[in-house]
C-alpha cells in the first residue's frame, strides 16, 4: 500500500512561494537606496536654499545698517568741522581782541609819559618792540619820557636810547635834541608762566623732618 504525504507537499509549495528571488531583493534594496539617497539630496538642497535666505537677508539687513552708520559718519564728519571751524574763529577772534588791547595801552601810556615841550614823529612796532622817535627842547625832556616809560608797567626795563642828536631849530634860537628810543612791550594782565619742571623756587630749603629751622 502506497502513502503520500500530501501536507509535506504543501508546506514546500508553500516556502517557495514565499520566498522573493534574489534579483528582485537586490533591485528592491537599490531602489530603497536610490530613495533614501534622493530624499537626502533634497532635504540637503532644501536646507542650503534656507540658509542662503538667510544669508541674503543677513546681508541686506547689514547693507542696510552700513548706510545708516554712513549717514551718520556724514554728519559726525561735518559736525567736527563746523566745531574746528567755530573753534578757530574764536581763537582768531581772542588772538584779535589781545592784539588790539595791546596798542592801546601802548598808545595811552605814551601819552601819558610825554613831558612838556616834548612830541612824537614816529612809532613802529616789530612784534614786541616799539622805536619811538620824537624831539624836545632840551635832553632833560628825553630822560624824562624814558624814566616816565620806565615807570609805566606795560613796558619792559631798561627802556633803551638809540640815538640823539641837537639840531638847530629853523623857528627859534635854542637848538632842538632829536632822539630815538627803544621799548619792549609788557602785558602785566597776562597770566604768569608756569615754573620749569624739575626747579624749585629760589627761597630757603625746607628744613628737614623733626628739625628746627636755624636762626
Amino acid at each position: 500500500m502506497i502513502r503520500i504525504n500530501l501536507l509535506s507537499v504543501e508546506r514546500e509549495r508553500t516556502k517557495r512561494r514565499g520566498l522573493i528571488p534574489v534579483a528582485q531583493r537586490v533591485t528592491v534594496g537599490a531602489s530603497l537606496i536610490l530613495l533614501a539617497s534622493v530624499l537626502g539630496i533634497g532635504w540637503w538642497f532644501w536646507s542650503l536654499r534656507q540658509e542662503s535666505a538667510r544669508v541674503d537677508e543677513d546681508i541686506a539687513r547689514a547693507q542696510v545698517e552700513m548706510q545708516q552708520l554712513q549717514s551718520v559718519l556724514a554728519q559726525v564728519r561735518q559736525f567736527e568741522a563746523s566745531k574746528a571751524a567755530l573753534q578757530q574763529r574764536v581763537s582768531l577772534i581772542e588772538e584779535l581782541r589781545r592784539g588790539q588791547s595791546g596798542p592801546v595801552h601802548v598808545i595811552d601810556e605814551l601819552s601819558k609819559a610825554i613831558p612838556e615841550y616834548l612830541w612824537l614823529i614816529d612809532v613802529t612796532q616789530k612784534a614786541d618792540e616799539f622805536t619811538i622817535s620824537g624831539m624836545t627842547t632840551s635832553l632833560s625832556g628825553v630822560s624824562d619820557f624814558v624814566a616816565n616809560l620806565a615807570a609805566s608797567p606795560w613796558f619792559k626795563r631798561p627802556i633803551e636810547l638809540i640815538d640823539s642828536q641837537v639840531e638847530p631849530s629853523p623857528k627859534t634860537t635854542e637848538p632842538l635834541v632829536k632822539f630815538s628810543i627803544k621799548a619792549t612791550f609788557n602785558n602785566p594782565e597776562a597770566p604768569p608762566s608756569p615754573p620749569p619742571a624739575g626747579r624749585g623756587g629760589r627761597g630757603s630749603p625746607a628744613p628737614p623732618a623733626g628739625g628746627r629751622a636755624g636762626s
